[in-house]
């Protein structure tokens, strides 16, 4: 439960930091965007059950995919889709990093 909590607190911290740093005449609304791509989990429906709190999302669900990731860290290079990729990126890192806590033995 603490971790799922924690989870899900980063998915919104963690945009801050690159929204302030290189959009910071815009912060809130590069914010706003990047927090948007936690849309990514509505993949999550596609699967049974829905949610499992040991099940590591990378490589399992098919936005979470590394054919996935291989595209949101392309779109990246354009100007015009950046700020969904900086996002789907920051958002598979997250998950990426709640597999190895799992891993590890935290699943709290």
């Amino acid at each position: 439960m603490i971790r799922t909590v924690l989870h899900l607190m980063f998915h919104f911290i963690a945009p801050v930091l690159p929204a302030k740093q290189f959009y910071s005449e815009r912060w809130l609304t590069a914010w706003f965007v990047m927090v948007a791509t936690m849309l990514v989990d509505l993949d999550h429906f596609l699967v049974e059950p829905i949610y499992a709190p040991n099940r590591c999302s990378i490589g399992f669900h098919p936005l979470h995919s590394y054919w996935a990731v291989s595209i949101y860290v392309l779109i990246a290079g354009f100007k015009k889709t950046r700020l969904v990729a900086i996002g789907l990126i920051i958002h598979i890192q997250l998950d990426g990093l709640d597999c190895l806590w799992m891993a590890w033995g935290g699943a709290v």
